[in-house]
C-alpha cells in the first residue's frame, strides 16, 4: 500500500471512529467469503457497517477519538463493526456470532466507555432506538386512548339503560 494511501485510509477510518456511537471488535479468521458477505449484508440492514482494516492504520486512526479504547483489541484479523445507534452493531454482532463459531468477539467500545464480550452482549439485548421510540409513542397515545374510552362509556350506558326500559315498556 502506498503512503497516500494509507494516509487516505487513516483519515476515513478517523472520520468513521469521530462519528460512532459504538464500535465492536471481533476475529474473524476462518469465515468465508459468503459469510463476511452476509455479515456485510446483516449490518447494513441494521443502520451499521463492518471494516476490515490493517490494525497499525486503525490503531493510528483511533487518535483523538471516543473510542480510543479498542486499540489494545486489534491484534490478528481483525474486524471493526460501528454504528451510530449503540444497539444495532452489537446486536448483529451476537446474533452473526451464535451462528458462526469462527467469529469471535473480542470487545468494544460505546463512547468512551470500554466494552468487555459481557458488556457487548448486554448492549446487544437492549431494545433498539426505533423499539424505543414506538414505545414512548404507545405510551403518550395510551391516556388519550383511554381518556376517549371512558368519556364514550357513560354515554354508551345511556342508551343502553333507555333501551332496556323501552324493552320492558314494548313488553308490557
Amino acid at each position: 500500500m502506498e503512503r497516500a494511501a494509507k494516509k487516505g485510509a487513516v483519515e476515513e477510518l478517523n472520520g468513521l471512529f469521530k462519528t460512532t456511537g459504538v464500535a465492536i471488535v471481533a476475529h474473524y479468521s476462518g469465515l468465508t467469503v459468503a459469510q463476511m458477505q452476509k455479515l456485510r449484508m446483516q449490518m447494513k440492514q441494521a443502520g451499521a457497517s463492518v471494516k476490515v482494516a490493517k490494525n497499525r492504520l486503525a490503531k493510528i486512526a483511533l487518535e483523538g477519538t471516543d473510542v480510543v479504547a479498542i486499540g489494545p483489541l486489534l491484534k490478528g484479523p481483525t474486524v471493526i463493526a460501528t454504528s451510530n445507534d449503540p444497539v444495532a452493531a452489537p446486536k448483529v454482532a451476537i446474533e452473526f456470532a451464535k451462528a458462526n463459531e469462527k467469529f469471535v468477539i473480542l470487545g468494544g467500545s460505546m463512547g468512551k466507555t470500554v466494552l468487555n464480550v459481557d458488556g457487548v452482549k448486554a448492549l446487544a439485548s437492549l431494545p433498539s432506538l426505533d423499539e424505543l421510540r414506538g414505545k414512548i409513542v404507545g405510551l403518550l397515545v395510551a391516556p388519550a386512548t383511554k381518556l376517549a374510552q371512558l368519556s364514550n362509556a357513560p354515554a354508551a350506558k345511556l342508551a343502553r339503560v333507555i333501551q332496556a326500559h323501552a324493552s320492558k315498556g314494548e313488553a308490557a
